[in-house]
């Protein structure tokens, strides 16, 4: 289904719900792995991508198609998971400069719903201990296959700075993997 087929439905009051549940379709699983790798927990992501389909669906009669549709929907989850973050770091008197890759490893280790082996839980945690912004860029280049054009539209960051930002999250995966046998 093209995008710009759900998006002029979703225009038309009749067609609204139609053109949303082909949105949902199209997207939501892709959004919530994406939520999922920042939030870590399940439980979590579910709040967090329902969160932002209620936003999609307040906001996309207003969605201009300057850029593409999964862009924007990227831009709009990844600042929900940054909010997400921020929110629950104060709730729990962490400090925003401070790590908060320990919280968030015991969390990807005790779910029920992490049926990874032990590399990728290794993997996982070798991402939790990189800054935010490193993360992000590490998981839309990595795991979501985006190029650096569109993870620059989405962050609103240059493609140059993306580029050192993935460099270095690379680097750090590296080492925490050979440091952690």
């Amino acid at each position: 289904m093209e995008d710009s087929l759900i998006i002029s439905k979703f225009a038309e009051e009749k067609t609204r719900e139609e053109a949303f549940g082909l949105l949902l379709t199209k997207y939501q699983q892709k959004i919530y792995w994406h939520v999922r790798r920042m939030v870590v927990d399940h439980d979590d992501a579910d709040d967090v991508v329902q969160d932002i389909f209620i936003k999609v669906w307040r906001n996309l009669e207003k969605f201009r198609e300057d850029s593409q549709l999964y862009t924007w929907l990227y831009r709009i989850a990844t600042n929900e998971c940054i909010t997400f973050l921020n929110k629950k770091k104060q709730k729990q008197n962490v400090s925003l400069d401070d790590d908060n890759s320990s919280y968030l490893s015991e969390t990807l280790a005790d779910t029920a719903y992490f049926n990874g082996d032990a590399a990728q839980l290794k993997l996982q945690q070798a991402l939790l201990t990189l800054p935010e912004k490193q993360r992000l860029v590490f998981n839309m280049k990595y795991f979501d296959d985006l190029k650096y054009e569109e993870i620059s539209s989405i962050l609103g960051t240059s493609v140059g700075a993306l580029k050192a930002s993935y460099h270095l999250a690379v680097k750090k995966i590296e080492n925490f993997f050979a440091n952690n046998d």
